[in-house]
């Protein structure tokens, strides 16, 4: 005979209603009530019966994570880490993975699939602010990255201009005076390489460096391959360097690479860091500096914030009091993590952390249907 929720909360010694609340994730119950029940659902081996409780909160239990590239380390690992906060909310994650293809983004936002989930987590790259229309959208919705602000929706970003200004800066303080930076996109006004770019800038001038051009890389997509390429060029062209920020660390796993090919010595001849902080960079040699931007936060955040909004407005319609609440910005802590490759360390010794800004919330003000 099938375990029910009644012979659950008998078990645990409360209401049914508290039992319903364990299990569709209420927040607001005491930790021991909360760790009897969960104990009376093991014991007994209690399964929730989904399609029921599908067809009454009107909710599937899954969201959606979009994004670029998994191939990249960064989407990757920020993938894992939004499957684990969702899980742990007992939300399961689909992810749609769009090439950063304009027609491909404006399917997850518009297309027949957006109505299998409750909710997106999306990380454009292809749509940028002449698109803020698109993002006008009846469904629960949380924005990453750099593309795209002032959308009517919750956003968690990064530190990009302060980061990479801490970057520029970490590598001047050690001496370094011809700083070159690889990944930079000519032109660009709005996303991660122009933000980062111009927190390059800042650092070369708090530092009291001047800019020079030819010290600047450009790169397409942000692979190793790019990297290695836009490295070498710079290389072979013979501009002088001793120092390298990559705008991410697979650019500076790739300009790792040039710079061996070419008999460079790192750090002793150039130092070199990269952003990100993805797990490849302990294990590089030599393990490589990176800013950490605050991955995990991001998406526990991003979860958070979806998972309000879906409890809010059911999906799609407005809460109780007919108002959705204003869309908020977060902005994480970022941190430079030192390793072998600035010379900040020597191999097993514990990383030096160095804090870039501290992160917030900001409340946006932009209404618009959730």
């Amino acid at each position: 005979m099938a375990v029910t929720m009644h012979d659950v909360a008998q078990r645990a010694g409360v209401s049914i209603k508290t039992v319903s609340n364990v299990v569709n994730g209420y927040p607001y119950i005491r930790a021991e009530t909360k760790q009897r029940v969960e104990t009376a659902i093991d014991d007994l081996g209690y399964r929730v019966n989904m399609s029921a409780r599908n067809l009454r909160t009107r909710r599937t239990g899954l969201i959606t994570l979009a994004v670029p590239e998994l191939s990249l380390p960064y989407f990757a690992e920020l993938a894992d880490a939004v499957i684990s906060a969702a899980d742990a909310a007992g939300w399961t994650v689909l992810i749609e993975q769009t090439s950063a293809s304009r027609e491909r983004e404006t399917e997850v936002l518009s297309g027949r699939r957006r109505h299998l989930t409750d909710g997106l987590i999306f990380s454009p790259l292809a749509l940028g602010p002449d698109d803020l229309d698109l993002f006008t959208v009846d469904f629960p919705l949380v924005l990453l990255g750099e593309r795209v602000f002032g959308a009517p929706a919750d956003h968690v970003t990064m530190n990009n201009v302060a980061a990479a200004r801490a970057a520029t800066l970490h590598l001047a303080s050690l001496g370094r005076r011809r700083i070159a930076l690889i990944g930079a996109h000519e032109g660009e006004r709005v996303g991660s390489a122009a933000l980062r770019t111009a927190g390059y800038r800042e650092g070369l001038e708090a530092a009291g460096l001047p800019f020079a051009p030819e010290l600047v890389g450009e790169a397409g997509l942000w692979h190793r391959s790019t990297g290695a390429e836009a490295m070498s060029r710079m290389l072979d062209d013979g501009v002088e360097i001793d120092a390298v920020f990559a705008l991410n660390d697979a650019l500076a796993l790739g300009a790792l690479h040039a710079l061996h090919a070419h008999r460079i010595d790192v750090p002793g001849d150039v130092a070199l860091i990269g952003f990100d902080d993805v797990d490849d960079a302990k294990f590089s040699v030599p393990a490589l500096s990176s800013v950490d931007p605050g991955r995990d936060q991001i998406a526990h955040t991003a979860v958070e914030l979806l998972l309000e909004r879906i409890g809010a407005t059911g999906q799609g319609g407005a809460n109780g009091a007919g108002d959705p609440a204003p869309f908020r910005k977060v902005v994480p802590d970022s941190r430079i993590v030192g390793r072998e490759s600035t010379g900040d360390v020597g191999a097993g010794e514990p990383c030096r952390l160095v804090s870039t800004q501290a992160g917030g919330t900001e409340v946006v003000p932009v209404r618009a249907a959730v």
